[in-house]
């Protein structure tokens, strides 16, 4: 299983990745993406929501089960990646390139968590 080090991930499997304009990316681990199995639908957040930390915002629906996207952060919804919405199996083909929303965050990134501390969190530090 990838979990690679550059970006930052949240304890509901979500991972994060600061973009050089100051805008986040965010999508689904490949340890979620691999619990879900074959991705049918993908439900973001709408471009200026609102984002409550840790608050359900989005749905990710696979041939096994639903699944809640939880904001990383508290922020604001920039854009959703549109070719998941034709696509959404691309999550599954390279969950860490097949972003599912960029966001500004209203708060600092202390409550992300590293790779390591992620790998732990899953039991395979």
């Amino acid at each position: 299983m990838k979990i690679p080090e550059h970006l930052q991930y949240t304890a509901e499997h979500l991972w994060v990745r600061q973009h050089e304009d100051g805008h986040w990316l965010a999508g689904i681990t490949d340890y979620a993406q691999d619990l879900l199995g074959d991705i049918v639908y993908v439900e973001a957040p709408k471009p200026g929501s609102s984002l409550s930390a840790g608050q359900p915002c989005g749905l990710v629906e696979s041939v096994k089960t639903g699944s809640d996207l939880h904001a990383p952060l508290d922020g604001t919804v920039l854009e959703i990646n549109e070719s998941l919405q034709g696509t959404p199996e691309q999550i599954n083909d390279d969950p860490y390139q097949a972003w599912i929303f960029s966001f500004i965050p209203a708060s600092n990134s202390s409550g992300l968590l590293s790779a390591a501390q992620y790998q732990a969190l899953l039991g395979e530090a």
